[in-house]
Protein backbone atom coordinates (compact mmCIF):
# COMPACT_ATOMS: atom_id res chain seq x y z
CA UNK A 1 0.00 0.00 0.00
CA UNK A 2 1.46 3.32 -0.67
CA UNK A 3 0.21 7.00 -0.57
CA UNK A 4 1.43 9.87 -2.45
CA UNK A 5 0.85 13.10 -0.23
CA UNK A 6 2.66 15.59 -3.41
CA UNK A 7 2.86 19.18 -5.06
CA UNK A 8 5.02 18.70 -8.15
CA UNK A 9 6.52 16.15 -9.62
CA UNK A 10 10.03 15.48 -8.40
CA UNK A 11 13.04 15.87 -11.55
CA UNK A 12 14.66 13.18 -12.49
CA UNK A 13 17.88 12.23 -10.47
CA UNK A 14 16.26 13.59 -7.30
CA UNK A 15 17.25 13.23 -3.79
CA UNK A 16 15.23 10.98 -1.89
CA UNK A 17 15.56 11.14 2.25
CA UNK A 18 14.23 7.50 3.39
CA UNK A 19 12.04 8.43 6.79
CA UNK A 20 10.16 6.63 9.51
CA UNK A 21 10.29 5.97 12.95
CA UNK A 22 13.30 3.78 14.12
CA UNK A 23 12.91 -0.23 12.52
CA UNK A 24 10.68 0.74 9.84
CA UNK A 25 13.72 -0.65 7.95
CA UNK A 26 15.67 2.99 6.71
CA UNK A 27 19.23 0.86 6.67
CA UNK A 28 17.88 -1.54 4.67
CA UNK A 29 15.72 -0.14 2.26
CA UNK A 30 17.74 2.84 1.54
CA UNK A 31 20.61 0.71 0.21
CA UNK A 32 18.12 -1.26 -2.27
CA UNK A 33 16.10 1.73 -2.88
CA UNK A 34 19.12 3.56 -4.52
CA UNK A 35 20.81 0.77 -6.05
CA UNK A 36 16.53 0.45 -8.28
CA UNK A 37 17.22 4.31 -8.87
CA UNK A 38 20.51 4.23 -9.61
CA UNK A 39 21.86 6.60 -7.24
CA UNK A 40 24.21 6.51 -4.12
CA UNK A 41 22.87 5.57 -0.75
CA UNK A 42 24.40 7.72 2.62
CA UNK A 43 23.29 5.97 5.72
CA UNK A 44 21.73 8.80 7.79
CA UNK A 45 22.96 7.43 11.41
CA UNK A 46 26.45 8.49 10.16
CA UNK A 47 25.85 11.73 10.28
CA UNK A 48 24.71 11.94 14.16
CA UNK A 49 27.56 13.29 16.28
CA UNK A 50 29.17 11.28 18.99
CA UNK A 51 26.73 12.66 22.11
CA UNK A 52 23.65 12.05 19.88
CA UNK A 53 24.96 8.21 19.50
CA UNK A 54 25.68 8.20 23.06
CA UNK A 55 22.48 9.80 24.63
CA UNK A 56 20.30 7.25 22.48
CA UNK A 57 22.06 4.28 23.38
CA UNK A 58 21.61 5.37 27.20
CA UNK A 59 17.89 5.34 26.53
CA UNK A 60 17.66 8.80 26.24
CA UNK A 61 15.49 10.06 23.42
CA UNK A 62 16.97 12.96 21.55
CA UNK A 63 15.59 16.41 21.72
CA UNK A 64 15.39 19.39 18.57
CA UNK A 65 18.65 20.54 19.48
CA UNK A 66 20.32 17.60 19.83
CA UNK A 67 18.82 16.51 16.07
CA UNK A 68 19.61 20.37 14.47
CA UNK A 69 23.53 19.39 13.69
CA UNK A 70 22.37 16.00 12.41
CA UNK A 71 19.45 17.31 9.81
CA UNK A 72 22.00 19.86 9.23
CA UNK A 73 24.29 17.42 8.26
CA UNK A 74 22.31 15.46 6.09
CA UNK A 75 20.81 18.65 4.56
CA UNK A 76 24.34 19.41 2.74
CA UNK A 77 24.45 15.46 1.99
CA UNK A 78 21.54 15.77 0.28
CA UNK A 79 22.40 19.41 -1.49
CA UNK A 80 25.60 18.21 -2.53
CA UNK A 81 23.52 15.15 -4.54
CA UNK A 82 21.20 17.83 -6.29
CA UNK A 83 20.54 17.48 -9.67
CA UNK A 84 22.55 13.62 -9.73
CA UNK A 85 20.56 12.30 -7.44
CA UNK A 86 20.79 9.91 -4.18
CA UNK A 87 19.30 8.19 -1.20
CA UNK A 88 19.94 9.46 2.37
CA UNK A 89 17.85 7.89 5.04
CA UNK A 90 16.08 10.28 8.33
CA UNK A 91 13.77 9.64 10.55
CA UNK A 92 12.45 13.17 10.00
CA UNK A 93 9.59 12.22 12.38
CA UNK A 94 8.64 16.04 12.52
CA UNK A 95 7.63 18.42 9.78
CA UNK A 96 9.90 21.15 11.16
CA UNK A 97 12.56 18.67 10.59
CA UNK A 98 11.50 17.73 6.91
CA UNK A 99 11.50 21.40 6.52
CA UNK A 100 14.58 21.84 7.65
CA UNK A 101 15.91 19.24 4.91
CA UNK A 102 14.07 20.56 2.65
CA UNK A 103 15.46 24.60 3.09
CA UNK A 104 19.02 23.04 3.19
CA UNK A 105 18.26 20.92 -0.03
CA UNK A 106 15.24 22.21 -1.77
CA UNK A 107 13.19 19.62 -3.90
CA UNK A 108 14.39 16.69 -1.42
CA UNK A 109 11.62 13.59 -1.96
CA UNK A 110 10.35 11.63 1.10
CA UNK A 111 10.12 7.73 1.37
CA UNK A 112 7.75 7.49 4.20
CA UNK A 113 7.91 3.50 5.31
CA UNK A 114 5.15 2.77 7.71
CA UNK A 115 3.97 0.40 9.74
CA UNK A 116 2.11 -1.70 12.41
CA UNK A 117 3.68 -1.39 15.60
CA UNK A 118 4.26 -4.73 17.07
CA UNK A 119 6.07 -5.50 13.53
CA UNK A 120 8.36 -2.61 13.60
CA UNK A 121 9.07 -3.68 17.62
CA UNK A 122 9.53 -7.09 16.79
CA UNK A 123 12.41 -6.22 13.70
CA UNK A 124 13.90 -3.93 16.20
CA UNK A 125 13.98 -6.68 19.19
CA UNK A 126 15.81 -8.92 16.43
CA UNK A 127 18.60 -6.40 14.73
CA UNK A 128 22.44 -6.80 16.54
CA UNK A 129 24.97 -3.93 17.02
CA UNK A 130 22.41 -0.76 16.67
CA UNK A 131 22.59 1.92 19.24
CA UNK A 132 19.01 2.66 19.08
CA UNK A 133 17.19 0.57 22.04
CA UNK A 134 13.78 -0.89 21.93
CA UNK A 135 12.44 1.50 24.57
CA UNK A 136 12.70 4.75 22.63
CA UNK A 137 10.33 3.21 19.60
CA UNK A 138 7.19 4.89 22.16
CA UNK A 139 9.10 8.12 21.63
CA UNK A 140 9.51 7.69 18.11
CA UNK A 141 6.06 7.23 17.62
CA UNK A 142 5.16 9.71 20.03
CA UNK A 143 6.71 12.52 17.95
CA UNK A 144 6.21 10.94 14.39
CA UNK A 145 3.99 13.69 12.02
CA UNK A 146 3.38 11.85 8.90
CA UNK A 147 3.85 13.20 5.70
CA UNK A 148 1.70 16.40 4.93
CA UNK A 149 -0.73 16.79 1.18
CA UNK A 150 1.75 19.42 0.59
CA UNK A 151 5.02 17.47 1.41
CA UNK A 152 6.30 15.78 -1.79
CA UNK A 153 6.80 12.11 -0.88
CA UNK A 154 5.05 8.85 -0.92
CA UNK A 155 4.63 6.12 2.02
CA UNK A 156 5.37 2.43 1.83
CA UNK A 157 4.27 -0.18 4.21
CA UNK A 158 6.65 -2.59 5.73
CA UNK A 159 5.18 -5.48 5.73
CA UNK A 160 6.98 -8.02 3.13
CA UNK A 161 10.76 -8.71 2.32
CA UNK A 162 13.73 -6.08 2.05
CA UNK A 163 13.14 -6.28 -1.80
CA UNK A 164 9.43 -6.45 -1.88
CA UNK A 165 9.54 -3.14 -0.01
CA UNK A 166 12.10 -1.53 -2.15
CA UNK A 167 10.54 -2.44 -5.42
CA UNK A 168 6.89 -0.69 -4.08
CA UNK A 169 9.18 2.57 -2.84
CA UNK A 170 10.86 2.90 -6.11
CA UNK A 171 7.60 1.90 -8.26
CA UNK A 172 6.28 4.36 -5.86
CA UNK A 173 8.96 7.29 -6.17
CA UNK A 174 9.00 6.81 -10.44
CA UNK A 175 5.40 7.48 -10.26
CA UNK A 176 5.82 10.53 -8.84
CA UNK A 177 7.73 11.67 -12.52
CA UNK A 178 4.48 10.82 -14.13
Amino acid sequence: MSTTPQTAPPAPHQVVVVMGVAGTGKTTIGPLVAEALGVPYAEGDDFHPAANVAKMSAGIPLDDADRGPWLDAIGRWARSRAGRGGVVSSSALKRIYRDRLRAAAPGVVFLHLTGDRALIERRMAERKGHFMPTALLDSQFATLQPLQEDETGVAVDVSGTPEEIAARAAAALRRLHD
